[in-house]
């Protein structure tokens, strides 16, 4: 029979773990953009990731909200089967310029709605993709806000801005960082725009692809990174206390 203090010794190990992975799960779970990272003033492709984390409910409908305090004169959704997509536009107190062009209104919300017979089910995640632009040079972030409803009816606002220093919110906005342009790209990405209608498009639609591309990948492999180092983490904590185990057991039995 083991002896009280190896007991105590493997429980306190089995909790650590439990700690480790707890606070690694609820990371990633949260409504987000991907990539999270875009230039001033060029255009980009975004997903907005949604997982369902209702373990007896589907996703059927998702809010985006965009902000008019950073107005973006060219959105475009990609369609997504399965979903019906509403874009509604406001009126801007100022008129912002684009391209030498007055600009008075701006998307302020998106929202998908699933069809009869589609959800996002529990266990699975969608994205929803959105080009955005040009984006500002004033500010180094666009926070969206967005509500997740579920199937029973319950509504998830992520709402909540982070601040600095301060913890993480328990349902945190979605939030896009934006990093100084660098050289070419960002002149060619922002020339490519032929268009300043609120809902218009640009050229430069194959290399926000590209772009977008190399950084989902970066983003997957860097989740992939998170969690492999969870992992080594807990077995580090498991096998540590095994053989601790093994340890006193040896002395016990010298």
């Amino acid at each position: 029979m083991r002896s009280l203090p190896a007991r105590r010794t493997a429980a306190v190990a089995l909790t650590a773990a439990a700690a480790v992975l707890a606070l690694a799960g609820p990371a990633s779970a949260h409504v987000s953009v991907n990539p999270g990272s875009a230039e001033q003033g060029g255009y980009t492709a975004v997903d907005f990731r949604v997982p369902n984390e209702n373990d007896n409910a589907g996703t059927v409908k998702l809010e985006v909200n965009l902000p008019l305090d950073h107005p973006l004169a060219s959105v475009r959704t990609q369609p997504l089967p399965g979903w019906t997509t509403v874009v509604e536009k406001s009126k801007l107190d100022k008129p912002i310029k684009v391209h030498g062009n007055d600009v008075n209104e701006a998307v302020s919300k998106i929202t998908w709605t699933a069809d009869a017979g589609v959800k996002i089910a529990p266990g699975q995640f969608q994205d929803f993709r959105v080009s955005l632009g040009p984006l500002p040079t004033d500010t180094d972030t666009l926070v969206f806000k967005a509500l997740q409803s579920y199937e029973n009816g319950d509504i998830v606002r992520w709402i909540d801005e982070a601040k600095d220093g301060q913890p993480e919110p328990a349902k945190p906005a979605p939030v896009l960082k934006l990093t100084k342009a660098t050289g070419d790209a960002h002149g060619v990405t922002a020339t490519a725009a032929p268009s300043a209608a609120a809902d218009g498009g640009h050229g430069g639609d194959a290399a926000e692809g590209k772009s977008a591309s190399a950084a989902s990948d970066d983003k997957a492999s860097d989740s992939t990174a998170r969690v492999l180092g969870v992992v080594g983490i807990v077995v580090g904590v498991i096998g540590t206390a095994i053989g601790f185990v093994g340890l006193r057991r040896g002395g016990s039995a010298s």
